[in-house]
């Protein structure tokens, strides 16, 4: 599987693009810039498009894109499977993909590298706390998260920190 990021927007909210050994392709978190985004999977046979939650940075190109791509956004693909968890803290809609197989796992704004998502648009606290115990019991260190802005990071890096910021919740 392959895994192209896309910057997009002002606020450079990363869509991803997913693509399996046979050209299917999922796209997930299409902010903005929906012509910079076709351009990148225009070769690619996309089945589905994935929101991990309703903030407008991460869904402003998902109408165009859904158009160009005759996509009903609630296609189940054939070809590339994963889970969706639940993962409310960010907003009451956050979602975080998993992705078993490759061991990866895409948050949203959920967790970052270094931090978690502000709880103040569209969230709260005590279901952020629950999100992230849960997470921490579920996946293993070797778990690679791709958050919804900035670097790629591993459960074994945040680990530590998730475990402070729960005290604090």
């Amino acid at each position: 599987m392959k895994i192209k990021r896309i910057p997009v927007g002002p606020l450079q909210a990363n869509c991803y693009v997913i693509i399996d050994k046979d050209n299917y392709a999922l796209i997930i978190d299409p902010g903005d810039e929906p012509q910079k985004i076709i351009e990148v999977v225009s070769s690619y046979n996309v089945e589905n498009i994935l929101i991990t939650h309703s903030h407008a940075d991460h869904i402003g190109a998902l109408k165009e894109l859904k158009e160009y791509f005759k996509i009903d956004i609630m296609n189940r693909e054939k070809h590339i499977s994963y889970e969706t968890i639940p993962t409310p803290g960010h907003t009451k809609d956050s979602v975080s993909y998993y992705f078993k197989k490759e061991n990866i796992v895409f948050t949203g704004d959920f967790i970052f590298e270094g931090t978690i998502g502000r709880t103040d648009l569209g969230g709260n606290s005590k279901e952020m706390k629950e999100s992230i115990q849960y997470f921490l019991k579920r996946f293993s260190d070797t778990t690679i998260i791709y958050p919804g802005h900035g670097a790629s990071t591993t459960l074994e890096k945040e680990r530590k920190n998730l475990e402070n910021i729960l005290e604090y919740l």
